[in-house]
Formats: C-alpha cells, structure tokens, sequence
C-alpha cells in the first residue's frame, strides 16, 4: 500500500519528467556541432498577399552560366534559390490563394542589361518556385531566358520576383549579374 506523502512525490517525479520531456522535443535536442538558425522566423498569411518587406532577400546563383548566345536564342540554365529572409515563401503567396491569376506567386526570373546598364525591353524570363521555402532553405531549379534580339554585350540578371508585387533586387536583395555576350 502507498501513503499519501509517497503518492505525491511520485506524482512530482512524474511532472517533472513530463516537463523534461517536453524541454527537449520542443527545443529539437542538442545535437553537438548543431548550428541554431538566427535568423527569426515570421510565418506569412494563410491567405495569398503581398510579402512583409523583410521577406524580399534572396540568393540566386547559377553553377553553370552562358558566356555566349545567339539573338533570340533560348536557352534553359539551372539556378539554386535560397531564401535568405526571416519570412516563409509559400509558391502561390500564402498557404492558400482565391486569386485567379498569378498575382503574388513567387518566381525565379531574369532580365537584361545593355552594357549602359539600360534595361532591355525584351521578355523577360520567369518560372514560379514549387515549394514552400523556409528561411534558409534553399531548392535547385531550371529556368529559361531568351537572349537579346540584337548583337552585343549584355548582362543577365538573375533575380526573385513577386509576381504583381516587386521584383526582389529592386527591394535592396543582391541579384545575380553575368555578362553575356550575343553573338550574330
């Protein structure tokens, strides 16, 4: 038979185990070597909108670029995207959208630079992510450019885009320059 001070202390033990338990998964546990994430995390709108102006920093880089194209060539290169803000990318601006259009899908896209740093009035290229990603999450991906109409040099910029919104670059996130050269 257990006495009333012996059914409280075992009561006791087990809270505190519980509590331990619910410290360590909640926290992750620690892992030796295991690098925290700093940066914080604000989790967007259920509903498809406009990103928090902190959403708008992004890596795009390009392991393989072209030096050389043909007018009007097209071309598919793959690029790595890396969210590098504090704020989740969902593909379609939120986690659900009522919009018929792409209207604040997020996408890989690219322009072009004369070598005066005008930009070209030619299509530019675009392709919508197609996962969430999380901050500093990164995902490979393909996207096509169509190179210049006319000969010379020219740069491609490679950067992020809120489809209706902004493109990142012109938010202050760095974009990927490559100098190309459009031969006849």
């Amino acid at each position: 038979m257990v006495c009333k001070g012996e059914l409280q202390f075992m009561k006791m033990r087990i809270a505190i185990i519980a509590a331990a338990v619910v410290c360590v998964v909640g926290l992750g546990g620690c892992r030796k070597g295991a690098v925290p994430n700093t940066a914080p995390e604000t989790k967007a709108s259920t509903l498809a909108g406009p990103l928090a102006p902190e959403g708008f920093k992004a890596e795009v880089t390009a392991p393989t670029p072209p030096t050389k194209l043909r007018p009007g060539q097209v071309e598919i290169i793959a690029i790595k995207v890396k969210n590098t803000s504090g704020v989740i990318w969902w593909p379609r601006g939120g986690e659900t959208t009522d919009r018929p259009d792409n209207t604040y899908y997020i996408a890989a896209g690219n322009r072009w630079f004369d070598k005066d740093g005008k930009r070209t009035s030619e299509t530019e290229g675009h392709r919508g992510i197609d996962q969430v990603l999380r901050p500093g999450e990164a995902v490979e991906m393909t996207l096509q450019i169509t190179a210049p109409k006319e000969p010379g040099e020219w740069t491609l910029d490679l950067d992020m885009v809120q489809e209706g919104v902004a493109w990142f670059g012109d938010k202050g996130s760095p974009t990927t320059k490559i100098k190309v050269t459009v031969v006849k």
